[in-house]
Parts: structure tokens; sequence; C-alpha cells
């Protein structure tokens, strides 16, 4: 009887002692998941690493669309959380994460999708969508005046945004627009702002305003409002084109390319590194297409199928010379 409760004793110490070390992983969504790819791609990332180590726990928190409350939340999270690391996205969040980060010192964080350099305790990767943009506002201006079904003679693309914020308005925007005046200097991008990330009928009012005033294609980057984008073009013929990831089976007809970024395979392996000691905080990366963190889905059957050979074999070209350094694109100051 002695032995087995000695024996017992040193079962339960030794789980007590897995568990002590087991780390605790903490999400924090700057919105909501569903409709976001961003964010759910994040968390999916996180869920990876979290169902391969034993005793692992995760929890995931959505602050919703005011940004007024993030810090606050952020804040109470982190308190409540004696988390390993607290993982987050978001252009704004590095702000935010450097201010709530003085407060915990011995948290540690990752913010993907933006950029925070010299804080010991956060780790930053942003990407550079001045990529993304530019290769779907090529692929854009390319079938503008291709003379395809659904375009027409005006040099016109639009673009129906969520909100104005420093990575829309100093990379995204000036690589989709330099994309399509490289097809033609004279091409006009037509931006309409949304206002928020949700409102689906708002969005397709404005998508309807901007296939009437003379755009062939629309690029949406408004969350869930996206669902009124993409309901008008099925309705009058027309195109999309999305960032992030993978929308092809939302409106196979009608959307002409996808640039995604693998945010899930960026947050796992951050964690990984984290989670092994090898992640280095402190210290702010940028990753794109030569990284494979950034991709336009070239293989999709939807895209073969929509656009022609002359137009894809465009495309590539410039994809390849992306990758291969030849073009390059200098990230600004954030």
């Amino acid at each position: 009887m002695r032995r087995f409760l000695i024996s017992l004793v040193l079962v339960i110490l030794a789980t007590t002692a897995l568990w002590a070390q087991a780390p605790r992983i903490g999400v924090f969504i700057p919105g909501v998941r569903e409709g976001s790819p961003i964010y759910d791609t994040m968390a999916k990332g996180a869920e990876r690493i979290t169902a391969e180590i034993p005793g692992a726990s995760l929890k995931i928190y959505e602050a919703g669309f005011n940004q007024a409350e993030w810090e606050e939340k952020l804040t109470s999270f982190v308190a409540a959380g004696k988390f390993t690391v607290v993982i987050t996205s978001n252009p704004s969040m590095p702000e935010l994460v450097n201010n709530v980060s003085k407060s915990f010192p011995a948290q540690k964080f990752i913010c993907l999708d933006g950029y925070l350099s010299g804080n010991p305790r956060v780790y930053s990767a942003l990407y550079n969508q001045l990529e993304q943009g530019y290769v779907s506002g090529y692929l854009s201006g390319l079938v503008s005046i291709s003379g395809m079904k659904g375009t027409n003679r005006d040099k016109k693309v639009g673009m129906i945004i969520g909100q104005n914020y420093p990575v829309m308005d100093k990379m995204i925007i000036p690589g989709f627009s330099s994309g399509l005046k490289a097809i033609d200097p004279s091409f006009q991008l037509d931006i309409r702002v949304l206002g928020n990330w949700f409102d689906a009928a708002k969005a397709a009012d404005l998508s309807r305003s901007l296939y009437a005033s003379g755009a062939d294609i629309i690029l949406p980057i408004c969350g869930s409002a996206s669902q009124g984008v993409v309901k008008v073009a099925q309705e009058l013929g027309k195109y999309l084109v999305f960032f992030d990831d993978n929308e092809f089976s939302r409106a196979p007809d009608n959307i002409l390319g996808c640039a995604v970024l693998h945010q899930e395979d960026l947050a796992y392996r951050s964690l990984k590194a984290a989670l092994d000691g090898t992640l280095p905080f402190g210290k702010a990366d940028i990753v794109g297409m030569k990284e494979g963190y950034i991709e336009f889905l070239d293989t999709n059957p939807s895209y073969i199928k929509n656009v022609p050979a002359s137009i894809r074999k465009k495309v590539d070209a410039v994809i390849q010379s992306i990758k291969t350094g030849k073009l390059t694109f200098q990230v600004p100051s954030l």
C-alpha cells in the first residue's frame, strides 16, 4: 500500500509538473473571427500548435469592432490569462501591444500583420502588401483592357475598403494603383470607404455605384461586408479580385484572382519558435512572396477558366520577377 501511495504521489507530481510547463496560448482578435479570413487563419495556426503539444491550452478572445476598446480589452485579457505568449494581428495592434506590455514585463507578444521593432517582449511580422496589391492591380488592368465580357472601354477599377489606416494608405492602395498604371498610366482607381467592416447592405450600394460609374473590377477589403459586394457582382455579371484568403468558391464565375496571406503558417511557425525559445523577440520582420507568406493562387481552376492564357502568362512573369528580386518594393515607414 505504501509503495502504491508513493507511486501515486509521484504520478501526481509528474502530472502537475507537466501541466505547469505546458504552454498557455492567448489569441486576441481585434474584431470577430467569422467572416474575417486574416483572424480566422491566425486562430487556426494557434489551434494547430496547441494540438501538437500535450497539455497545452488555448484561449481565443474576440474584441469586437470598436477600436477604442481594444487596448482596455487586451489589458484585461492579458491580466486574467497568465499566458505563455499572446498572439494578435492587425496593423493597429503594435502600438497597443507596446503600451500594454509596459504593465506586464513578463508577458511575451507576437503581433502579425504589423510592425514594431525594439520591444524585447514583442515579435512582429509585417506582410509586404505592396507586392500583393501590385499583382492584383496588374491582373485587374490587363483584364479591364482585354475586351472580355463584362469589361468596358473605361480604364477604371474600384476598391471598397472598411476604413483608412497606415498599411491601407501606404501599401495596399499604392501597390494596387501601381499595378494598374503599369498596364496604362491613365487608369483611374476609384476608392469608396465603407466606414466599418460588417455593413453588407451599404457595401452592396457602393458596389452598384462603382460598377455604374464604369469600374470593371472591384477589390473589396471590408471584412464580412464583402458579402454585399459579391452579391452585386454576381447579379450584374461583373468581376472581383480578393485579398488574404482563397475566396474563389464564393463566386467562381466572378472572382478573377486571389492574392492570399499565409497567416495560418506564419502564426503556427511564430508560435512554435516562441515556445521553442528561438523566436527573436524585439525584432520586426517583413515577409512576402519570396518568403512564401504571400501567394497569388495562379493554379486555381477558376482563375484558369476565367482569365485568358495570354493574361495569365504576363501575371506569372510579374510574380517571378518579385520572387527573384528583379522587381522590388520598398516598404515605407508606418
